[in-house]
């Protein structure tokens, strides 16, 4: 029989995130970083998100992000930092959108914190790589745990049975209130953060007003 109030929000396991186990930075990623900015601001195939469009997610949009081979040389940093022997995209069939190696654009005031967990059942691990020089270093990305009532602290984690924040909280929709920063890493041109995909995280705050200057980022999911 379950004790928890009606309507309370179930207590999430809480791993404290560790460098070096539960996320890794690496920086100066690619060797001509100037070169993969410039390409993607030249993109002309974007799609757009909110609030320009009725989606729920913020921004442009434009596949991919990087070239195979410079893909290829991320993959093997991510694999070095890791141990996995082997990392893979998942195939999305009938999962949804699925957007490994996309660039995405967004600016101040078109999305808030978010903070959520990518599925499980499409990525180990996650990542972003920042692509916009000289914007604030609070435009990174923050890790998030559970701010309970009474001023208790929850967990961070997805777990089995679980595949995301959703199904683990069984809904949606929770008050602003519900969650806390845990661990903010700050924003640097060219550095790639790698974490648990299964952590609640969300960008820690968003810049600009042209697509020259908005926070631009690669995202990345892979399975191991």
């Amino acid at each position: 029989m379950s004790l928890r109030p009606p309507n309370a929000l179930p207590v999430l396991p809480y791993r404290k995130p560790t460098r070096g186990r539960d996320y890794w930075v690496l920086d100066d990623v690619l060797p001509d970083v100037d070169a993969v900015r410039e390409r993607c601001l030249a993109k002309d195939d974007w799609v757009q998100g909110a609030p320009h469009k009725p989606e729920p997610w913020p921004g442009l949009r434009a596949m991919p992000a990087l070239e195979p081979a410079e893909l290829a040389h991320v993959e093997k940093l991510v694999r070095q930092a890791t141990g996995a022997k082997r990392i893979w995209a998942e195939d999305p069939a009938g999962a949804g959108t699925f957007n490994h190696n996309c660039v995405q654009v967004v600016g101040e005031g078109e999305c808030e914190s978010r903070p959520h967990t990518d599925s499980r059942t499409l990525c180990r691990y996650a990542a972003v790589l920042y692509l916009t020089p000289g914007i604030p270093k609070d435009c990174g990305t923050s890790f998030y745990r559970q701010s309970l009532p009474g001023g208790v602290l929850g967990g961070n984690q997805v777990l089995a049975p679980h595949n995301n924040l959703v199904d683990a909280l069984g809904t949606r929709f929770v008050p602003e209130d519900s969650f806390t920063e845990d661990l903010r890493v700050p924003h640097r041109y060219n550095r790639l953060l790698l974490y648990s995909a299964n952590l609640i995280h969300s960008a820690t705050g968003y810049w600009g007003t042209t697509l020259e200057d908005k926070r631009m980022t690669a995202v990345f999911f892979w399975m191991a």
